[in-house]
């Protein structure tokens, strides 16, 4: 493909790429897994470094994972920090009112109203079981480096996910397993010489979950952007 039809291409995979919420059991081919893995190591990075780590989950593992985190979700041994801090200690706006609208546009659509504490933890397991997704995978990095490979994580996570979003695959880029670093650890082996990332879970999304309905708003351009003479 060349083009403009290359550019549509393109320009369709960013646009329909949705934080998907709930996934079809249909199995991913392993090979179309690693592919997507070689696409996402052609990010930008900065003098080659490419300090992403990834760990693309098996059942066993996964199984073991996921058991793990549902039994330390109402645990007092929980720690309260996170392994890194994803959110501003103290919101404000604009970010505040994008947060809650994200937040309860999500719930009004699962029918969780505000103070129901069990609809809120449903959705938490689901997050932490990779909402249903066939793949599962974790991504760490090196706990010694700087602001400027998280960058090229960024871009390495977001290629990533363009790439699925071409194959006809959909996806959720999951900050929660940074707060259950300890038991993420644990179950699969990371050093504390690695960071705690992120999960991604891969796979079809299921058309008749209403959470899968949800699209983000997003700015208009001249509300971020400046041309400077």
């Amino acid at each position: 493909m060349s083009g403009a039809g290359a550019e549509e291409a393109v320009e369709r995979a960013i646009e329909r790429r949705r934080a998907v919420r709930a996934f079809l059991p249909d199995p991913v081919d392993p090979a179309l897994v690693r592919r997507l893995l070689e696409l996402a190591a052609q990010a930008p990075s900065g003098t080659n470094m490419q300090p992403w780590r990834v760990r693309v989950l098996g059942p066993q593992a996964r199984s073991r994972l996921e058991q793990g985190l549902i039994a330390a979700l109402d645990s007092p041994d929980l720690p309260i920090e996170e392994e890194y801090r994803y959110y501003p200690q103290t919101f404000r706006e604009p970010y505040l009112s994008r947060r809650r609208k994200l937040g309860w546009d999500l719930y009004g659509l699962l029918g969780v109203v505000r103070g129901d504490h069990a609809g809120m933890k449903r959705q938490t397991e689901a997050n932490l079981r990779f909402f249903g997704a066939p793949v599962a995978m974790m991504v760490t990095i090196d706990r010694d480096l700087e602001i400027g490979s998280w960058l090229d994580l960024g871009m390495f996570v977001q290629t990533f996910l363009i790439a699925a979003q071409a194959h006809g695959l959909d996806s959720c880029p999951q900050a929660i397993f940074a707060r259950f670093h300890p038991v993420v650890r644990r179950e699969l082996a990371i050093p504390e010489s690695e960071v705690v990332v992120c999960g991604i879970a891969l796979g079809q999304a299921d058309p008749a979950a209403p959470q899968n309905r949800l699209v983000p708003e997003r700015e208009r351009v001249e509300n971020f952007a400046n041309w400077l003479d």
